[in-house]
Parts: C-alpha cells; sequence; structure tokens
C-alpha cells in the first residue's frame, strides 16, 4: 500500500527523488526504432504511413480519412446527454480561453520611427489523439478549441484505427463540438512523422500537440524543431496539502483519480495533522478494493506514492514547491491564503468542491500541464501556445542618422564590421 513519511528533512527528499526516476530517460532501443520511422516516412510517404500501420495497426483504413458523413452519423447517434455535456464543457473552455487572446500593438516616437508587434495564429497545428483502450473525448477539446480562439486555420486530428478500421464515435462527437473536420486514421510515431513532414494524404503541421505512448512522445521531441510541439508529458501526478478541517474521503478519493491512469502515476498528501493522514490511509484502502482499476492504483500507490506529516503547513507548501506537480489541491480551512505562496504547479484547485476531475473536464482552464516538475519553468496549454509573433521596425533617415554611432560602436566592439558597415554605407559623407 501507499507509504507513510514522517518530514524530518531526511525521508521526504528521499521521496522526492524516488519521483524523479519515473520519467527517466527515453531507452536508446526506443529511440532508435522510432529515428528509423520517422527517416522511413520522411523519404517514402504515404507508401510507408501504410506500411506502418498495417505492420503496427493490422488493417489499412479505406478511406484514410474520415468522411464527413460519418462524423455526422456519430453525431446523430451520440447519447444526448453525452453531447450536451461535450457541449457545456467546450463552451467553459473556450470562455476562459478567450481571456487568454493577446493581440499585437505599435509604438510610434516623435521622430518618426514605427515599431511594433503582430500576433497571428498558426496556419496548421496537428492533433495526436490516441487509441487502444483508452478514448479521450475532453482532450480533443483541450488542445482544439485553444487553437481556434489563437486563429489557426487549419486542424489536423489523427487517431489510430480500430481493429475494424473505424474510429471510436465519442471521439468523432468531440470533434464535431470542437469544430475538426479533417481526421486521418492513423497512429503511432509513424502519424507523429507524417504530420511532421507532410505526406502526399497527410498535410504537413507547423505545430502537433496531443497525448500518446511512449513512441509518440519519443517522436514529438525527435522532431521538435522541425516543428513546435506543446511538450513531453510524463506520467500523471497530483498533490494534495490539507490540514485538519480536510475530509479523508474527498482526499483519498481525489488521488485515486490520479492513481488510476497508470503504474508510473504519483499521488501525494502533504498533511500537519496525524489524524488525517491515519484516516486518509484507511479510505485509501476502502476505496481501492472497491475501484475497477484495482491492480493499476495499487502499484501506483506503492511504487509513487506517499502521505507525508509535516510539523506545520510552511513545510507542506515548501514541499509541495520543490515537487512542482502536474495537479494541486489545498484542502484546508482557508485555502485562498496559499494561493500566492504556490509558486510551481501546473493548476491548483482551491477548496473541497474543486476536486481535480473538475479541471480535466469542465471547469475551463487547460488539463493538458506541465508533469515530472517541468511546471517549475512550463506553463499549461493555452492560447499562446498557438500563437507567433513578428516584430517590425521602420525607422526614418532622420531616427537612423541619430542611433548610427552608438550602432557603429557596439558592432565594431563584437567585430562585426559588416554589421557596422551595413550602417555606415547609408551615411556615406559622414564616415
Amino acid at each position: 500500500m501507499i507509504n507513510l513519511v514522517k518530514a524530518n528533512g531526511t525521508d521526504e527528499v528521499k521521496l522526492i527523488e524516488t519521483l524523479r526516476t519515473r520519467s527517466g530517460e527515453t531507452g536508446r532501443e526506443v529511440s532508435a526504432r522510432v529515428s528509423e520511422i520517422i527517416e522511413t516516412i520522411r523519404t517514402g510517404g504515404d507508401k510507408a504511413l501504410l506500411d506502418y500501420t498495417l505492420k503496427f495497426d493490422k488493417i489499412i483504413p479505406d478511406p484514410l480519412q474520415v468522411p464527413q458523413h460519418q462524423i455526422d452519423q456519430a453525431v446523430q447517434a451520440a447519447d444526448p446527454v453525452f453531447l450536451q455535456a461535450l457541449k457545456n464543457a467546450a463552451e467553459n473552455i473556450r470562455r476562459f480561453h478567450q481571456k487568454q487572446l493577446q493581440h499585437g500593438f505599435t509604438v510610434t516616437n516623435e521622430d518618426g520611427v514605427l515599431m511594433g508587434q503582430k500576433v497571428r495564429g498558426l496556419h496548421r497545428v496537428g492533433l495526436y489523439v490516441p487509441g487502444g483502450t483508452a478514448f479521450y473525448p475532453s482532450s480533443v477539446l483541450m488542445n482544439a478549441i485553444p487553437a481556434a480562439i489563437a486563429g489557426v486555420k487549419d486542424i489536423v486530428m489523427v487517431t489510430p484505427p480500430s481493429k475494424n478500421g473505424g474510429v471510436n464515435p465519442d471521439i468523432l462527437v468531440a470533434a464535431y463540438v470542437a469544430g475538426i473536420t479533417k481526421i486521418f486514421l492513423v497512429g503511432g510515431a509513424q502519424a507523429v512523422a507524417a504530420l511532421a513532414f507532410g505526406t502526399e494524404t497527410i498535410p504537413k503541421v507547423d505545430k502537433i500537440v496531443g497525448p500518446g505512448n511512449i513512441y509518440v512522445a519519443t517522436a514529438k521531441r525527435l522532431l521538435y524543431g522541425i516543428v513546435d510541439i506543446d511538450m513531453v508529458a510524463g506520467p500523471s501526478e497530483i498533490l494534495v496539502i490539507a490540514d485538519e478541517s480536510a475530509n479523508p474521503s474527498y482526499l483519498a478519493a481525489d488521488m485515486l483519480s490520479q492513481a488510476e491512469h497508470d503504474v508510473l502515476a504519483s499521488a501525494i498528501l502533504i498533511t500537519n495533522s496525524q489524524r488525517i493522514a491515519d484516516a486518509t490511509l484507511k479510505e485509501l484502502q476502502k476505496q481501492t478494493a472497491e475501484a475497477p482499476r484495482r491492480d493499476i492504483i495499487e502499484k501506483s500507490l506503492a511504487d509513487y506514492s506517499a502521505i507525508i506529516v509535516c510539523d506545520d503547513m510552511n513545510r507542506a507548501v515548501e514541499l509541495a514547491n520543490e515537487l512542482a506537480p502536474e495537479h494541486l489541491e489545498v484542502m484546508t480551512e482557508n485555502p485562498t491564503e496559499y494561493l500566492g505562496r504556490l509558486e510551481n504547479a501546473g493548476s491548483i484547485f482551491l477548496g473541497r468542491y474543486s476536486p481535480e476531475p473538475l479541471g480535466d473536464y469542465y471547469a475551463g482552464p487547460n488539463h493538458v500541464l506541465p508533469t515530472s516538475g517541468t511546471a517549475r519553468f512550463f506553463s499549461p496549454l493555452s492560447v499562446d501556445s498557438f500563437l507567433k509573433r513578428t516584430s517590425f521596425i521602420c525607422y526614418t533617415e532622420k531616427a537612423l542618422q541619430a542611433a548610427k554611432d552608438d550602432i557603429v560602436c557596439i558592432a565594431e566592439r563584437e567585430g562585426l564590421y559588416a554589421h557596422a558597415n551595413s550602417i555606415k554605407v547609408r551615411f556615406p559623407s559622414q564616415n
């Protein structure tokens, strides 16, 4: 079961080091295999893509692109309650992300200088949606809606074909709600490479977003620079800070909401109350015994999870900032008082009625979050993730003349005399 740790300056530090081994470096064998797939797709195009699809998915979908009538049929056949839930969630996501939209600016000086920045959406973005045993319609919404708000003109979705060559209808319904019409039934590292380079059928994109297995994640990492990517996500994680006022049943339920994802998932409780620690441990045992994904949960709790008892809440905050978790819940009597002190987290959930799944599905902030401590320097997926900024400069002759000596001085100091000459040549009589 889960480890119970007393914060003493040593044991909790060892726990943090253990957690940092979860992601690790991608194995050389995986990198080599993915590199071969990437190069084969780059040179072989559609033929290579179809060969890999047959090899890994045991089928070649016909057609490769999902026709619009199939999307329409999935929507018509959808459970009305599910469809409405997705629409409600999409509206919340749009409302939140609309606030993130930035606009360009111009600056004009008295000497006639004009400068500024223009902001526009990327031209085309690729969205990877996992297949296999797990389907996440919510991820379609979270990735596609910010892109659309940013002004991305073309969103291309790829997802592995099912055994019969089709696609999960829930994914099609989510694509409809998000406004995606271009869907291709290809998956794995080969799909990521096809998006990066383009093939006869798959359009080349500027950025690739969306979760996937180790081969998908490795392909994204190796192709970064040819295309932009969102991030290379690690295993799911949650950290809960709780005081004596917390409800152990809620604490355990929220920890299990992440532990059920993956055997590498991490669920941490930090509390200043031994009573809360003991009661939560009992609740974890009780709720795990009744959980459908019990085997996954038990391994996650045993290997990468813990209950840490601190002397005070100041130490709890310090540990939270050091761990920089993907999801951080604050289950205290006055949760907002900690908001200003919590510096490193993907998303923060305040109070007993703000559980992590609220953010996963519905509230509005994005659920694509930095993991494995990268919240120290990475941010959640946002409208900004799909924007590019271009600066512009327009000097008059008079303005450049006033600045020329400074520019020439700096350029020649750096030993870049052609840079300096680019300025001098415009004022030959003054040299």
